[in-house]
């Protein structure tokens, strides 16, 4: 089941200068920064309410980052929502009929196991879906 907004993701080409724009739009200045290098990406959130905002930035030019940037440009690259059981949700969308990039989960910032629902599937806007890392998401 979906629980909430977790986050929206905001690809970025340079982090430092996103970051000094976003903390001066939200009037915070301390953001939590990290690497994901499976991804190839470099991420910082800002928390605001229940909700995040998170930058990404592509370590690599081969990144999906990289290669959404370079397509689209800067901007929202996909809504993020936090689930209560990441592989019944993946099963569940599968059978529902959506295309989905990842069948199993994969660990991704913050402790989190995440999913990927494909664009094509949901009107052009890539789903995340998103579960606090526990060894039952792991399990096959």
């Amino acid at each position: 089941m979906f629980r909430k907004v977790s986050h929206v993701g905001v690809a970025v080409k340079n982090l430092p200068d996103s970051i000094e724009l976003f903390s001066k739009l939200f009037k915070i200045n301390s953001v939590e920064t990290e690497e994901v290098p499976d991804q190839k990406v470099r991420l910082s959130f800002f928390h605001v309410g229940d909700t995040s905002i998170e930058l990404t930035e592509a370590t690599a030019p081969d990144s999906p980052i990289a290669r959404f940037i370079e397509k689209r440009g800067e901007g929202v690259h996909h809504l993020s929502f936090e689930v209560d059981d990441i592989r019944a949700e993946i099963k569940r969308l599968k059978d529902e009929g959506f295309q989905l990039i990842d069948e199993h989960p994969r660990l991704g910032a913050g402790g989190y196991w995440v999913a990927f629902i494909h664009p094509r599937s949901t009107n052009g806007v890539l789903v995340e879906i998103s579960q606090k890392a526990t060894s039952k998401a792991t399990e096959r």
